[in-house]
């Protein structure tokens, strides 16, 4: 629940008031150059990032959970929303009003609300939903979907064709159209960036201070390289973005698409930056700041944002406190905004290229990938699969790819659960899986099998399958065939049927089939099936202790 005093800003201390300004403005002087290249990703012209940046500033800062997360313009988001403006776009008649800025803040503001309601619905949990592995290799996809994306700003060349292989394709065919001075620049400024990217002083910043300082001084835009243009200096006016035309199908799938990227992602950038600093992260508490972000962002003429990685690490480092130093970013893009809209105008464009170009390789997390690579061959396949998917199919497509995978994954994990045989060590107390402790020994005439997982539609032949495999290895003088159901959180009526067939297997052996430590839930559905009744309610016991006492009680008594 919301409080008067939003926990961000109750983490304010007056003594601490001059920490939190000098970070805000650091994260500002950051934040600026995303701010103003990002919007290209989309198509979207350069002020809308300074509008979406002051606004999900103010939003989170009035709403968001943690003292010192930043939100702002996000690549791998703006990629994602890309790819839906390019589907509601096409869809607009030429009649209507509405645009693509409108449809941009319209679909932040759908962020915000599905934000909100996930939250009222606790749906933290999706922020998992996407796993690390499929978000390294979606990432990585989407990184080479900007790197492509820059081919016209960095070469001045006119590339109208979309996808990966296309432009690529029309560059080599028209070859003569490069405009080799922005190539020359833009290579001369991404170098830079590379050399400055261990400076204190952050790379962006001296490209974009300097570019402009270079465009005013040798007449850029006279030289044929392309320029800003003019960036309006007035502050936006909160309003309803315009649905005239709109198609609200693929603006609501696209929307829900772009949440999900959004969310995923922000919630691995908080946590990332929550344990290193010692911050919890509470996924449905960010629900309600990244709602409120989002909300503002659209109001103000902007677009979807999420948590800034590079803005968030600059507030940690300068020794932000509080959201205090969001307002204070806040209020420094609003200066630039009003007073630097014409050097900002004289930004060239392969600036904007060799930022963006920069910020694609550093979303290619080849070090993940090389440690996915060793711990785990299939979650570094599945990083592969989301990769391909949004190379391949694009990145709306690609989210399907990742969210498909993601459930393959799922269902690969829980569809063979293990299971192992358990036995006693003479001397000690408890049971022991019998292909772990050597001494151990199974109980003559009594077998106890663990199984690690759920019993459901899906898996439910195969665990039933393996049980039947060890009880056919079983010889003449078994008699109980007790299984440990401490780690079966799960049983549908499919499993409940399986469990059934396999207790008229072991009947016809002359076997009793018993059940340890049965959940609750599970108990009560198979009371309801009738299995209970077949086995006889005495043959569910609370321990693994419990039955082997009655094992041993049973065969007194049958002696």
């Amino acid at each position: 629940m919301w409080r008067l005093i939003p926990p961000g800003l109750a983490a304010f201390r007056p003594a601490l008031l001059g920490r939190d300004v000098s970070a805000g403005l650091a994260v500002a002087a950051v934040g600026l150059p995303s701010a103003i290249a990002y919007p290209a990703i989309a198509g979207l012209p350069a002020e809308t990032g300074l509008y979406a940046s002051i606004a999900a500033a103010l939003g989170y800062a009035l709403f968001g959970a943690s003292r010192r997360l930043c939100i702002g313009p996000d690549a791998a988001t703006m990629t994602m929303l890309a790819g839906v403006l390019a589907t509601v776009v096409a869809a607009i008649p030429e009649s209507a009003t509405a645009g693509r800025t409108d449809a941009a803040a319209a679909i932040a503001l759908i962020v915000g609300v599905l934000c909100l309601v996930a939250r009222l619905l606790r749906l933290g949990v999706l922020a998992t939903f996407l796993s690390r592995p499929i978000l390294i290799g979606f990432f990585a996809g989407i990184s080479l979907s900007i790197l492509i994306g820059q081919i016209g700003r960095v070469t001045g060349a006119s590339i109208a064709a979309g996808g990966l292989f296309a432009p690529p394709a029309e560059l080599l065919r028209e070859v003569e159209t490069i405009h080799w001075p922005t190539v020359a620049l833009a290579a001369a400024l991404f170098g830079l960036l590379q050399l400055l990217r261990r400076s204190p002083v952050p790379g962006p910043i001296v490209v974009v201070a300097l570019s402009v300082l270079l465009s005013w001084l040798f007449d850029f835009r006279g030289m044929g390289i392309a320029v800003v243009g003019e960036v309006p200096t007035g502050l936006p006016a909160l309003a309803l973005p315009s649905l005239d035309g709109m198609p609200l199908g693929p603006l609501l799938l696209g929307a829900g698409a772009v949440f999900l990227v959004a969310f995923g992602s922000g919630i691995v950038t908080a946590r990332s930056f929550g344990d290193r600093s010692g911050d919890r992260v509470d996924p449905n508490a960010e629900l309600i700041g990244f709602g409120g972000a989002n909300l503002a962002a659209g109001f103000a003429g902007g677009f979807p944002v999420t948590s800034s990685d590079s803005r968030t690490a600059i507030n940690i480092a300068v020794g932000g406190s509080s959201q205090v130093s969001g307002l204070a970013s806040a209020a420094a893009l609003v200066v630039t905004l009003l007073f630097l809209g014409e050097p900002l105008a004289l930004l060239p464009i392969p600036a904007l290229g060799a930022i963006l170009v920069s910020a694609a390789l550093g979303m290619i997390d080849v070090s993940s990938l090389k440690r996915l690579w060793r711990v785990s061959r299939i979650e570094f396949a599945f990083a592969m699969i989301a990769f391909a998917g949004a190379v391949s199919f694009g990145v709306l497509n690609g989210v399907v790819v990742a969210v498909v995978a993601t459930l393959v994954y799922l269902l690969v994990k829980s569809m063979y659960p293990r299971d192992a045989l358990l036995g006693r060590v003479e001397g000690r107390d408890g049971f022991y899986k019998l292909h772990r402790v050597p001494e151990a020994r199974p109980v003559p005439g009594l077998t106890l099998c663990l199984v690690e997982g759920t019993l459901l539609f899906y898996n439910a032949d195969y665990v039933v399958g393996r049980l039947g495999t060890i009880a056919d290895g079983l010889g003449p003088d078994a008699r109980w065939f007790v299984l440990d159901a401490s780690a079966i959180v799960q049983i549908d009526s499919t499993g409940a049927a399986a469990l059934d067939d396999f207790a008229g297997r072991l009947e016809a052996r002359g076997i009793s089939l018993g059940i340890v430590e049965l959940h609750a839930e599970a108990r009560a559905l198979l009371e309801r099936t009738g299995f209970v009744e077949r086995i006889g309610p005495t043959m569910l016991f609370d321990d693994l202790q419990d039955a082997l006492t009655a094992f041993h009680r049973a065969t007194l008594t049958d002696a």
